[in-house]
């Protein structure tokens, strides 16, 4: 650790960590939008993230391994290498396939994009671990900095995939991306300090990939049914109903509505990622316990379950599309990001809290695991959902997928 600059390294691997959340975030809305616009079903649009999110559970559990063997700066490295791969190959995709074969080819390079991303994150939020200061809640405030910046930028690439697709197109946006992308890479290589921790002991093996401490297991089970909970609408339920509702049906409606879409999903993203970055000083500032962050976790995610069950029975209610539903929905899903983030802010800070500094790797890579598990869980249930019941069903089942949340993080206070 003597070797680095602290301040240097994190930022180094700040700035390669938006770096690629500003194209996964471009990349998700370009795929929704473009799929949706060529007559795809919401189950066949959660088909399309269903094996980025599985591609996501498998590599936590080896990322955290693979980093701990080759280092953090080579994981770091090769989840930035593969996105841009994943990048040029969907760039490829032919528009006179049949919907089965593009189903089929997306979801492959969706695949390899869910490989990518895992590897990035484990490698940022690990090295957050080992960097940041140990005294006067450093590390919550390093973490918090951390995951709001970055979702931040994946907010504001929403609005970039959005805006490429109405003004480039989908192959010229897609390349475009894959280009900066190489830039920042080549970057990242030549400025990152040599020296970056998270090494682990030579004889430390395969095994060992559930943690021995029973509070990052319990956390990782809250945390597998709060990104549930989000994602059940964020994935494909409100942007398509968003999408039917502000379109007219000409092309001229159709790139307003993929404007007005990628609008709010950057917005509710961005907002997300500022509550974030504040979460330490709105729970109470500096000096707090784990006991109290704990505690502190559970209350916030008992106040998160109510939401959408409220939105549900609104939506329920007015049955048709209508402009004061719509403001409802809106205001009310910016509610639940303000809470929700408070939520994930709470949790990046407790995984590295209760996590050993000499398995951080492991540690990170399971709780990421069930990170992408919940996200896998909320995307299918976000096409399901949706194309059974429309958006009631779909906001009472993040509502059940909240309070499942709930009651895991409950049981933090045994660990």
């Amino acid at each position: 650790m003597s070797a680095i600059n602290p301040l240097r390294a994190y930022a180094s691997v700040t700035a390669a960590y938006w770096a690629f959340m500003l194209s996964d975030g471009a990349l998700r809305m370009l795929v929704l939008l473009h799929f949706n616009g060529l007559g795809f079903s919401p189950v066949q649009l959660a088909w399309l993230f269903l094996l980025y999110e599985l591609a996501g559970i498998v590599t936590n559990l080896c990322a955290g391994w693979l980093a701990a063997r080759f280092g953090l700066a080579a994981t770091l490295y090769a989840g930035l290498a593969l996105q841009i791969g994943a990048l040029a190959v969907l760039a490829q995709l032919d528009p006179a396939w049949t919907i089965p074969a593009s189903v089929a080819f997306v979801m492959a390079v969706q695949g390899v994009s869910g490989v990518a991303k895992d590897l990035a994150k484990m490698s940022s939020k690990s090295a957050v671990k080992l960097l940041a200061p140990t005294t006067d809640g450093g590390l919550f405030r390093w973490v918090a900095a951390l995951t709001g910046s970055k979702n931040a930028v994946k907010g504001l690439g929403f609005f970039i995939g959005a805006a490429l697709l109405a003004l480039a197109g989908f192959q010229a946006a897609v390349w475009g991306m894959a280009a900066v992308l190489l830039v920042i890479l080549i970057a990242v290589v030549l400025f990152l300090p040599a020296g970056l921790p998270g090494r682990m002991k030579a004889a430390e093996g395969w095994g060992g990939w559930r943690s021995k401490d029973p509070r990052v297991n319990r956390l990782s089970l809250a945390r597998l049914f709060l990104f549930g909970a989000r994602d059940v609408w964020f994935v494909v339920g409100i942007p398509i109903y968003f999408q039917a509702v502000l379109s007219d049906g000409t092309a001229e409606g159709r790139r307003e509505a993929f404007f007005l879409v990628g609008g709010f999903m950057a917005l509710w993203i961005i907002a997300y990622g500022a509550v974030q970055a504040f979460a330490p000083r709105i729970l109470g500032g500096k000096g707090q316990s784990e006991a109290q962050v704990t505690q502190k976790a559970i209350f916030w995610a008992g106040l998160l379950v109510p939401i959408p069950f409220a939105l549900a029975a609104l939506a329920y209610v007015a049955g048709e599309p209508a402009p004061w539903l719509t403001a409802t929905l809106i205001a009310g899903l910016l509610l639940f990001g303000f809470v929700f983030a408070i939520n994930s802010s709470v949790h990046s800070y407790l995984i590295l809290a209760f996590g050993a500094a000499e398995r951080i790797t492991r540690d990170v890579g399971f709780y990421y695991m069930a990170n992408a598990a919940g996200r896998l869980t909320g995307t299918l249930l976000s096409g399901v959902s949706y194309q059974i019941g429309g958006l009631p069903l779909c906001l009472a089942t993040a509502g059940g997928m909240a309070g499942a949340a709930w009651i895991a993080a409950r049981r933090l206070r045994t660990g």
